[in-house]
């Protein structure tokens, strides 16, 4: 089933979604503040192939490329391995060309459920899918798009993490975004046991391209991207499914999150923690590895840097100036190189500057969590 996507239409009801959104991000964000936060994870990553083939968007994967492209390992918990394995499996793979970036997942589910009919509503109250996308990784004007079985979506670009005081940028639009689903079941209806749904996506590349240089992607590129689902605790009542309530605390249930490259919190919006996907001219099938990129340690090495900082102002009420307030000679000790690091404070504001002098690039970030990284002189 292919869906048209409709232009902007935001109710009353929409726009009241979009601000209670806000808040609970917001409440997170303030969470996540005082945390000694680590980066120690592993991103899942992925070699996307390019078809030379149309495809047709329908939900159904019957093309030849799309039977070639490999599956992702099923989603974990958003939290980690560590965490029980989901109730219900879901994979995803993805191809491009030319012009579009495709992405399709496979969703496992019993109770196919979907309400929420207006687009730009907050869809994630219900059970959906949701694609996070950053191309140039700096964590900054960063790509989201959410849709349920109805094929109902929201698609937004964040300004930035709202860690940070990220607005989301709910005007912005996909321009010939175009979706298929598959639905293998029937909609609504708890008397009957579903298979699940099957969701297929092309984003123009076009669009991808509005907040990074050049045009991209080139083999090779590697992006940062990452694969959400949504999925509630539900009960029957008067033939509808309803979520299911909390007897000791009166509340819904929380809501599942399923990920492809988990984020080690309950928080989708750490872009600098998704998944890392590698573009490749070969077609599916070919023997094409992902080729981790050199400078990859001396990112991590910064971005670890920049969580103590927020931990060292939680406790202080200000920012380090000297990388031994952010005790991080044992730190360094983790990592092949010894890396000269510059910290200049501004007030409220600060830019911490990371060379390593085998590597070709200066390596910066700021206190909202942007990075950037210059040819040496």
């Amino acid at each position: 089933m292919y869906i048209k996507p409709l232009g902007k239409k935001l109710s009353v009801f929409g726009l009241c979604g979009i601000l209670v959104f806000i808040s609970l991000e917001t409440r997170r964000t303030f969470a996540f503040q005082g945390k000694n936060f680590s980066s120690h994870f592993s991103p899942e990553t992925y070699v996307i192939h390019k078809t030379q083939s149309a495809l047709t968007i329908d939900g159904i994967l019957d093309e030849t490329a799309w039977k070639q492209a490999n599956w992702t390992d099923p989603f974990l918990d958003i939290q980690g391995d560590h965490l029980p394995t989901p109730r219900f499996e879901t994979k995803a793979k993805m191809l491009w060309n030319a012009d579009y970036l495709y992405l399709a997942a496979q969703l496992e589910e019993p109770h196919l459920w979907a309400t929420i009919d207006e687009r730009d509503a907050v869809i994630f109250m219900e059970n959906n899918f949701e694609i996070f996308i950053d191309p140039d990784g700096d964590t900054h004007h960063y790509y989201e798009l959410e849709v349920n079985a109805l094929g109902t979506f929201w698609d937004l670009m964040l300004t930035q993490p709202y860690r940070t005081g990220g607005k989301p940028l709910n005007a912005w639009d996909i321009k010939g975004l175009e979706i298929g689903l598959d639905i293998r079941g029937t909609l609504n209806d708890p008397s009957d046991t579903d298979v699940g749904w099957t969701i297929e996506i092309a984003i123009p590349l076009t669009v991808l391209n509005q907040t990074i240089r050049g045009n991209q992607p080139r083999d090779g590129s590697q992006w940062r991207l990452n694969f959400s689902r949504v999925e509630w605790l539900t009960d029957v009542e008067n033939g509808k499914y309803i979520k299911r309530i909390n007897s000791e605390t009166g509340r819904h249930f929380p809501e599942d999150n399923w990920v492809w490259s988990p984020q080690g919190v309950i928080d989708m919006h750490l872009p600098e923690r998704w998944g890392i996907v590698q573009f490749s001219e070969e077609p599916p099938r070919s023997d094409v590895l992902f080729v981790p990129s050199e400078e990859m340690d001396a990112e991590r090495l910064l971005r670890e840097l920049y969580y103590r900082q927020r931990a060292y102002r939680a406790e202080h009420g200000k920012y380090a100036e000297s990388i031994t307030q952010l005790n991080a000679a044992q730190l360094f000790e983790e990592f092949d190189f010894q890396p000269d690091v510059k910290i200049q404070v501004l007030g409220n504001a600060y830019i911490m500057q990371l060379t390593v002098h085998n590597l070709n690039h200066i390596f910066y970030i700021r206190e909202d969590s942007r990075t950037w990284k210059e040819l040496k002189n």
